[in-house]
């Protein structure tokens, strides 16, 4: 993808890493398919075993303090085989003191949210046609994450930490449109791309306990602990706010990139998707629409999409010649639509890395083209 930030260009790789494929919280080590055991408390107790699927078990570390033993005796639950396992630990953990994860209660956002809003009967605009050509009417949708392309995992990869990860501070070459830190960045925080990755490397940061989202674009980690980056973005999943106009995020449109992710958790484990989605389109007017903030290009063609255009996947489109899960993904198209965010290939949506994913099986989605959707009305472009 090609990012603008109106003062410079970064062009992004198209594959994208990530140490926590699935949410984890720092101080459980998750394994290749495998369960993942709480953390042993600071006392050096017995942790309890996890129930992420996958066919081998593993024992989570060991918390903070002494270090503790831990031991994973839960069987799979989401995987394809079903075995019990044991793992010792004896790690400091990274501020987690065993909570079970909270990624699938989590609340992004409130109900009345755009990004939770459903548009399957909101009108369609007038220029839709116009915008679809220029986004590509014969072109195919591409599922920009999944496994591994070209020996490197694809998909946005986020971590999830609890309240009490330690802050560190960032800093931001466009701190003027940044949210200032410290941000709660483990150290090992996944970068996209993977630590060499001269890419977006984004850095996402679920706190699931004061629900909050912590972004970062071009983070490179330093020697000291913090964090250097292009542009940081703080979001409070409990409220509707948005960035100041005019302001970038992580993300080209000014917009959170996590809550617009297809995730292997809600597509496969819950069967629904109850958002947005996120994709990337070549070309970009120099306008926005709310929620988005921010424009990336200096392009005036009225019928060249601004970011934060809207799309849906017709009503009448027929799904069901495709495998449950992508009609999960195709459903929530039409009740949930799609945002612009960035500048990037056409149609390409984006999506968390997991290895669980089938590959051959996302890209069956393919079969579904530009012609396929139509663009809602959300509102008139600012700039």
């Amino acid at each position: 993808m090609i990012r603008a930030f109106g003062r410079g260009f970064v062009i992004s790789a198209a594959v994208i890493t990530g140490l926590c494929w699935v949410s984890c919280v720092p101080g459980s080590i998750p394994g290749n398919g495998s369960d993942i055991g709480n953390n042993s408390p600071p006392d050096g107790s017995t942790g309890t075993g996890g129930t992420q699927g996958g066919s081998v078990d593993q024992g989570g570390t060991g918390g903070a303090g002494s270090g503790g033993t831990g031991s994973g005796t839960g069987g799979d639950t989401t995987g394809g085989d079903t075995g019990a396992g044991t793992g010792t630990g004896s790690g400091t953990g990274g501020g987690s003191t065993g909570t079970p994860t909270e990624l699938s209660t989590l609340q992004v956002f409130p109900a009345d949210n755009p990004w939770n809003q459903d548009i399957s009967s909101l009108p369609v605009h007038p220029n839709s046609r116009a915008f679809l050509e220029s986004m590509g009417l014969d072109t195919g949708l591409h599922p920009d994450f999944g496994t591994v392309w070209d020996g490197a995992p694809i998909g946005i990869p986020f971590v999830t930490v609890r309240g009490d990860q330690p802050r560190v501070p960032v800093s931001f070459y466009y701190g003027d449109e940044s949210d200032p830190g410290p941000y709660p960045i483990p150290p090992d925080a996944p970068i996209e791309g993977g630590a060499n990755s001269d890419g977006d490397r984004h850095v996402l940061v679920v706190d699931l306990d004061n629900k909050m989202l912590y972004e970062m674009f071009d983070a490179h980690p330093q020697s000291d602990g913090s964090w250097d980056g292009g542009s940081g973005a703080v979001f409070d999943l409990t409220s509707n706010s948005l960035r100041p106009a005019g302001w970038t995020s992580a993300d080209a449109a000014g917009l959170p990139i996590f809550p617009g992710l297809v995730r292997y958790d809600e597509v496969v484990e819950k069967g629904e998707i109850t958002h947005a989605i996120r994709f990337t389109v070549q070309h970009t007017r120099e306008a926005y629409i709310s929620p988005a903030r921010h424009y990336a290009s200096s392009n005036t063609d009225l019928n060249v999409p601004p970011m934060g255009l809207r799309v849906r996947l017709r009503a009448n489109f027929d799904i069901s010649s495709f495998s449950p899960h992508l009609q999960v993904i195709l459903r929530a198209m039409q009740k949930y639509g799609m945002f612009v965010a960035d500048n990037g290939s056409n149609w390409y949506i984006s999506g968390a890395h997991d290895p669980r994913w089938d590959d051959e099986e996302l890209h069956d989605i393919n079969r579904v083209h530009g012609s396929d959707f139509e663009v809602v009305y959300t509102g008139d472009p600012e700039n």
